[in-house]
């Protein structure tokens, strides 16, 4: 498995970054997104990737990495935004810039834990299940259906526990479909780059996973 280690570093990067990027909600044409948007639909593709060549076993042990790896990241934000600053005017207002953007409340923290282990665990099974019921075939519908639930799951989650009560319903209804439609759109363009990483990875591994016998069960590491 060489290039497996490769995939989890930028599995773990796509995620990481477009945490970040998400603190900022920003507005293109008819869809209004945070700024994570645009990158984590990636992340979901690697998904499709990892488990469609490697199985759901591997991609279990990676979604779990990139779990403790948000974890870790989003614990030392939050440590250091609460730390006293210098007592200097220029420390004070880089301090306060820094909680700003990634001291984040709880329920963020907490909704962006949440709707990644639902969504990815939920990508990663459907995308298996169908795979066997499949024999195999169909890949663009199973990576599509995969990511209709995982995205769902992944979106509705994150919006309900880091912002109900806090926007109106209208404008997370607008936020919730505006992503949505933005996440599907990125995994159906992406599909033609899907199949050629797919086939090269299968090529170069010598691997084809099929989970006739695989325990799903997110919390088995062995």
């Amino acid at each position: 498995m060489r290039y497996l280690d490769l995939l989890t570093a930028l599995f773990a990067t796509v995620l990481l970054v477009s945490n970040v990027a998400s603190t900022k909600l920003v507005v293109l044409g008819p869809f209004t997104f945070d700024g994570g948007t645009l990158l984590f639909p990636l992340a979901y593709i690697f998904g499709d990737v990892l488990t469609e060549v490697y199985g759901y076993r591997k991609s279990r042990r990676v979604i779990w990495i990139g779990f403790f790896a948000l974890l870790l990241a989003t614990l030392t934000f939050q440590a250091v935004a609460h730390l006293p600053a210098p007592p200097d005017a220029e420390s004070q207002r880089f301090g306060e810039a820094f909680g700003l953007l990634l001291g984040l409340t709880p329920r963020i923290v907490l909704g962006s834990l949440l709707a990644y282990f639902l969504g990815e665990f939920a990508n990663a099974y459907v995308l298996a299940k169908l795979k066997v019921r499949t024999e195999g075939r169909f890949f663009w519908l199973r990576a599509l259906a995969s990511t209709l639930v995982g995205q769902g799951l992944d979106t509705g989650v994150f919006l309900l526990v880091a912002f109900y009560g806090v926007f109106p319903k209208e404008v997370l209804l607008a936020v919730f479909l505006s992503n949505y439609a933005f996440k599907l759109g990125v995994e159906a363009l992406m599909l033609p780059f899907t199949y050629a990483v797919v086939g090269f990875l299968k090529r170069a591994e010598g691997m084809d996973a099929y989970d006739r016998d695989t325990d799903f069960n997110p919390f088995r590491l062995t």
